[in-house]
């Protein structure tokens, strides 16, 4: 396998680290300054260039990029996909998880637990906010940042309308969730690659410090995670759209809780902590995939004219419920399915024999109007006591709309 890896720290652990597993299993590696690329869209087929030069061909590529260079670095990635290249992170993936708003809107719609989280723009509707996850103490986030930075503890309601306020006027965006106090400053991370948890740490916060990253002086223990743990990781995870990443997860009376899905995990304090060669998982990953791909269906079903991939949800009344799949006439409607969601339970290519049942969630490719017709109407949400409208905030009389 020819491997291409974009850091701009070649020389720091998790780099050296990868370059050092895919040599010693005798694959060609080199690792590529991002912010060197060009992107070449004035070709027959799309391309890149490095340093002014052709790029050669190459089986697979890894992305490491920070956060500082997100948006260039996604379009180096996305620039990759479509050379069909494979990368276990796409630039999508990526930009998923980089956003931390983006990230928890998407982890809500699946069964996935996370804190209580409110984002609000208007100083006027931050009160409100603390109270809806639960009151001070509050933890105040800022959209980007990493190793705990832009993470605050506010521990009461004036210091967090103080804090919220002051990051705003610095035209900063800011996350208010619920402060989950039983973790005691403890989190776990759980490095999942491809379909499984390849390693996982307990971090530990020092002192008075609530935020247990490693960067930031907390200490990390091996531990053996229960399944529930494992199947939150790596759900989470390929909600996502990655396949490699760090799953940061906080330990709730109510069970595990997703705090950040990180798509560029350091290594150094993993590898450090339970003795595992997590490098050696990812490129064996990468090596597995490189001949069969998962391929990305956004892009490669527009050419399948009025076909298409949806999720039909199983309700009272519907044609399907309490018919086994062979029975159920959707083969029969132009309709396959491909994966048959249980409660939290995910049965991929189900057999013909198992039976629907009310709430079971189909993902299924097929024909688009046969789709619709199971889809039931959508449900509206109930309707809300009305208020009486507050006055008119006077700063805001001549602004423009």
């Amino acid at each position: 396998m020819k491997l291409a890896i974009l850091s701009r720290a070649p020389g720091a652990y998790s780099t050296q680290r990868l370059v050092a597993a895919a040599q010693d299993r005798d694959h060609e590696v080199r690792v590529f300054n991002t912010l060197r690329f060009a992107i070449d869209l004035a070709g027959d087929e799309p391309d890149l260039q490095y340093r002014g030069k052709p790029i050669s061909d190459y089986d697979a590529v890894l992305p490491r990029i920070g956060a500082s260079i997100t948006f260039f670095g996604m379009a180096v990635v996305r620039q990759f996909e479509q050379m069909d290249v494979y990368t276990p992170n796409t630039a999508h993936g990526i930009a998923n998880s980089r956003d931390k708003l983006r990230s928890i809107q998407i982890l809500s719609r699946h069964d996935i637990g996370i804190p209580a989280t409110t984002f609000v723009r208007d100083r006027a509707d931050v009160l409100a906010a603390i109270d809806r996850v639960g009151g001070a103490p509050v933890v105040i986030k800022l959209l980007e940042g990493t190793q705990g930075i832009g993470v605050i503890l506010a521990p009461d309601t004036r210091v967090a309308e103080a804090v919220i306020e002051t990051l705003q006027s610095a035209r900063q965006n800011v996350l208010i969730q619920r402060f989950i106090a039983e973790s005691k400053g403890r989190d776990i991370r759980a490095l999942v690659v491809g379909d499984r948890v390849v390693g996982a740490m307990r971090r530990t916060a020092i002192g008075d410090e609530f935020r247990s990253n490693v960067h930031r002086g907390g200490s990390a223990q091996a531990i053996e995670i229960d399944a529930d743990y494992e199947r939150v990781a790596v759900q989470a995870a390929q909600i996502m759209g990655l396949r490699v990443a760090g799953v940061d997860m906080l330990e709730s009376k109510d069970g595990p809780l997703v705090m950040e899905v990180n798509s560029s995990p350091g290594l150094e304090g993993i590898e450090g902590s339970t003795g595992l060669d997590i490098a050696g998982a990812i490129v064996d990953y990468i090596s597995s995939q490189v001949n069969f791909p998962e391929l990305d269906i956004r892009q490669r079903l527009t050419v399948s004219t009025g076909y298409g991939v949806s999720e039909i949800h199983v309700k009272e009344g519907a044609d399907v419920l309490g018919k086994a799949i062979n029975d159920s006439g959707l083969r029969e409607r132009d309709i396959v399915i491909l994966t048959l969601t249980k409660g939290t339970k995910v049965i991929p290519n189900p057999r013909g024999d198992r039976v629907l049942a009310v709430d079971d969630r189909l993902l299924c490719f097929g024909k688009l109007e046969s789709m619709k017709e199971l889809i039931p109407a959508r449900r509206r949400r109930r309707a809300q006591p009305k208020v009486q409208p507050l006055p008119e905030d006077p700063l805001h009389e001549h602004e423009e709309v």
